[in-house]
């Protein structure tokens, strides 16, 4: 993902799957077990998103090779620099684990074709091409499976590197590779390192596909695929970041850079599915290390954009991008902290919370656990009073963790909450509690 996607989505904003790509898993029915996940999934509420490869060692991006022309042959001897020495899964666990997240989605492999786990079906991986020579994906999931977190694989389906990815699609264009292959055989080499990662490493939370988009007009034989994913793990959750209405076979939809139902980054769907959501974005303005963007957005905005999510019913998946010695930088741990403080004080608003009875309003948003009612006012509008168009009768009010009085005075068609002046209201979020009468 990229500022580079966004001109390319804008350039290709009105084109459609073919019918053979649209079949997907036609007749899937989850099982229990992914019914069950799902469910994990929609409580959790928060997940870290990792994308770190040989990439990080230019620290321009995840997407410098396509940006930058660099040519396969070129492009690969940054894997005989790649040594992640400072790599520690346990801290990065620990880190996510303090900052709230209940999940990690980590790069496996991204769009420039290097696996970052120890895939035995070619050598162009982090174990077999780096001085590091270890497997970070298995010492991930170990260091996470200790505490209760669980790990989604990101796999990007578009390979800059691979020779059977032909004919070439919007991107990579610049690389070298010959003007020929065989692109069943590269789906054949992507579901056989599918079938390594959802085998080799335990149960895993999920499969997070990324790059169809690039070669929209080719059969992706995602029936294959979804059907492989789903007699392996039949728990394991699929997502896919083609920004279309989901497809049979699928268990949550995403949205990049933007809340459900929204298109500010130019290239998302506006069409809500019916299955679990989740929003993702990033710190600075980069996904993958960028030493040069100091673009960093405040620890205040990272918690209300995970808080809206909340209110739109989606998952917020927080991006980091490691330097390439596996150290994460001290902007993105600053920030992480200070969510996992807000959290903790006020997680119980989020957690195991659906989107509330009262859709997203220009205030804010509403969440909602059994009976109680949480109404996040983000931006206080003005005066001191606050309509709220809700059903059913308020039996309590009261603040979040503050001190103070919250009158509820039922009205036609809502309620009225009184009583809630400047002084006690929250900066990032004031969240008044309102128990419906059962």
């Amino acid at each position: 993902m990229s500022n580079y996607r966004r001109a390319v989505w804008c350039a290709l904003v009105a084109w459609s799957f073919p019918i053979a790509t649209l079949r997907a898993q036609d007749g899937y029915t989850p099982t229990a077990a992914n019914i069950e996940a799902r469910q994990w999934f929609q409580d959790a509420r928060l997940g870290l998103f990792v994308h770190w490869g040989v990439y990080s060692e230019m620290g321009a991006g995840e997407w410098v090779m396509n940006n930058r022309s660099i040519r396969v042959a070129d492009y690969e001897r940054l894997a005989g620099a790649f040594n992640p020495t400072a790599y520690d899964a346990t801290a990065w666990v620990a880190l996510a684990k303090a900052a709230g997240m209940k999940y990690i989605t980590i790069t496996s492999k991204h769009h420039d074709g290097f696996a970052m786990f120890d895939s035995k079906l070619s050598d162009y991986s982090i174990t077999r091409r780096t001085p590091y020579g270890r497997d970070p994906m298995r010492l991930l999931v170990e260091a996470a499976n200790r505490e209760g977190i669980k790990v989604f694989f990101y796999y990007s389906q578009l390979d800059w590197h691979h020779p059977d990815y032909f004919p070439l699609g919007t991107t990579g264009k610049a690389t070298g590779r010959a003007a020929g292959g065989d692109f069943d055989r590269y789906l054949a080499y992507m579901n056989g390192q599918l079938r390594e990662l959802l085998t080799n490493y335990g149960p895993i939370g999920g499969i997070w596909f990324d790059g169809m988009w690039d070669r929209p007009d080719a059969n992706w034989r995602l029936d294959e695929t979804y059907r492989l994913i789903h007699q392996l793990q039949p728990a394991a959750l699929i997502g896919s970041n083609h920004h279309r209405a989901p497809f049979p076979g699928e268990d949550f939809q995403m949205f990049e850079k933007d809340l459900p139902g929204q298109n500010s980054a130019g290239f998302n769907t506006t069409e809500i599915g019916k299955l679990p959501l989740e929003s993702c974005e990033t710190m600075n303005g980069s996904w993958g290390y960028d030493i040069t963007d100091r673009d960093y957005k405040s620890p205040r905005d990272l918690i209300r954009y995970a808080v809206r999510a909340a209110g739109s019913g989606a998952n917020f998946l927080l991006n980091v991008g490691p330097m390439a010695n596996g150290q994460i930088q001290p902007e993105f741990v600053e920030r992480l902290q200070a969510m996992g403080a807000w959290m903790k004080a006020n997680g119980e608003s989020i957690y195991a919370t659906r989107g509330g009875p009262v859709s997203p309003r220009p205030w804010g948003v509403t969440t909602q656990r059994g009976n109680r009612v949480y109404v996040h006012v983000l931006d206080w509008p003005a005066g001191d009073d606050l309509w709220v168009p809700l059903t059913g009768r308020v039996v309590r009010a009261s603040l979040l963790g503050r001190d103070g009085t919250v009158r509820a005075q039922a009205g036609e068609g809502g309620v009225l909450l009184r009583g809630i002046p400047a002084m006690q209201r929250d900066d990032i979020d004031t969240i008044v509690v309102l128990e419906l009468a059962r």
